[in-house]
């Protein structure tokens, strides 16, 4: 989810997401399973109310992420939330909100807040009220469409943290501590400053994920290490819980969750920093010259992408190692301007770096006025955001109670 996106870079326009083959089930699936008294069952396992998943030993890479239909029409589902940290960037709307538009058209879509994320790290207590609603208006100004999708905050569903401590019981420390960005960020800050939920909050995405039977998760290249995380923990609680043991203690037996696959794009899957293109674009980066804020006024825009990192050879390309901020820049314009990379490359093969800037500003700042225009709109009506998101966690805490219910029964807990 970095800790700044829950799930990023679902799809690229002009472009079919494609299913990872890294995390399917004969890679690191199977490893995490090698531990003493946990056996991997490949098999199909069916459910009522479409809570059954059916284990895919190998993932076509070039297979389009299209929905299955069923006799029953069950869309599939898909769920993805953003931080309310900082200023929502470029980077955060090209690799997840611009995406969720065309998902909620054709999967069942769940849109969240993830403010209990955002609390791992040291923050301000006054604004993350504050940042959680400028982030639902965002949503909706960038086109989520609450007659398709349900749009809430993490926090207003609590079966996300209940969730979490049962799984912590599931989770080996093991597993925790081999995640890239908790050792990253506990050096920087020191072992007397980290928090216990900086080590866990990979339980509590996997929480996320695993309440809403998900089909699918949208991840960049960075969320990869975490989404194997919640896949494992899924099939290590089926086995531990589920099945037979399951229907003994009078449950309906079989896979308490699905197993959800990975979404990440052919191409693009990090938008990058303005000041160096080896970094992806962060709202933790010191700098705002760094990123391309998503309500950004046209003059700061023009700034901004006047003075970011160029470089001195001629011509402009793609997939250059040498050129990493040609590369970015020429993604962000492609993805912005919905041209294929091929049509990117030839207008632009010859540009000069003046000429490229204005641009790429140009269709920066076309794109971006219509939803700064609708923010405001939304952001002046806190009552009907208000409305959106109550209604957004009462459609979200009828599938997770069921989730979690479900999960209370299969590890023996006396029912209430």
């Amino acid at each position: 989810m970095g800790r700044a996106v829950l799930s990023q870079f679902l799809m690229l326009s002009n472009s079919a997401p494609r299913l990872s083959s890294s995390l399917s089930c004969g890679g690191l699936r199977s490893k995490y399973l090698k531990r003493p008294g946990l056996v991997r069952h490949n098999r199909a396992i069916n459910g009522d109310n479409g809570s059954g998943f059916r284990c895919c030993c190998s993932v076509s890479l070039s297979q389009p992420a299209t929905p299955e239909t069923s006799s029953s029409s069950v869309k599939q589902r898909i769920v993805s939330g953003v931080q309310p940290t900082g200023a929502i960037h470029l980077g955060n709307y090209l690799g997840a909100i611009k995406n969720w538009i065309a998902l909620q058209n054709s999967y069942d879509t769940l849109f969240f807040i993830v403010d209990l994320h955002a609390i791992t790290l040291p923050y301000d207590t006054r604004q993350l009220s504050k940042a959680t609603r400028n982030t639902a208006a965002i949503y909706l100004a960038c086109g989520v469409d609450t007659s398709k999708a349900s749009v809430f905050v993490q926090s207003h569903v609590r079966a996300h943290v209940e969730l979490m401590w049962l799984l912590s019981s599931a989770t080996p420390i093991g597993w925790l501590n081999r995640m890239i960005q908790f050792k990253e960020k506990s050096r920087k800050a020191g072992d007397e400053n980290v928090g216990v939920a900086l080590l866990t909050y990979p339980v509590l995405m996997a929480s996320d994920i695993l309440l809403y039977q998900s089909d699918f998760v949208p991840v960049g290249e960075d969320q990869k290490q975490h989404l194997e995380l919640s896949r494992e923990l899924a099939e290590r609680v089926n086995y531990l819980y589920g099945g037979r043991k399951w229907k003994k203690l009078g449950g309906r037996g079989g896979a308490i969750f699905k197993v959800p696959e990975p979404l990440i794009p052919p191409a693009g899957a990090r938008v990058m920093s303005l000041s160096d293109g080896l970094s992806k674009m962060s709202k933790s980066a010191p700098s705002d010259q760094s990123r391309i804020n998503l309500l950004d006024p046209k003059d700061v825009i023009a700034n901004k992408i006047k003075r970011c990192k160029t470089d001195s050879f001629p011509g402009l390309e793609f997939d250059n190692p040498e050129r990493p901020e040609c590369n970015n820049l020429l993604s962000i314009y492609q993805i912005i301007s919905s041209k294929t990379k091929e049509e990117v490359a030839q207008e632009c093969q010859d540009m000069n770096w003046g000429s490229f800037k204005t641009l790429l500003t140009d269709a920066l700042v076309d794109h971006l006025h219509p939803i700064q225009v609708r923010y405001e709109d939304i952001i002046s009506d806190p009552a009907y955001l208000d409305g959106v998101l109550a209604e957004g966690a009462e459609k979200a805490a009828a599938i997770a109670d069921a989730t979690l219910n479900n999960v209370y029964q299969a590890m023996g807990f006396l029912c209430r």
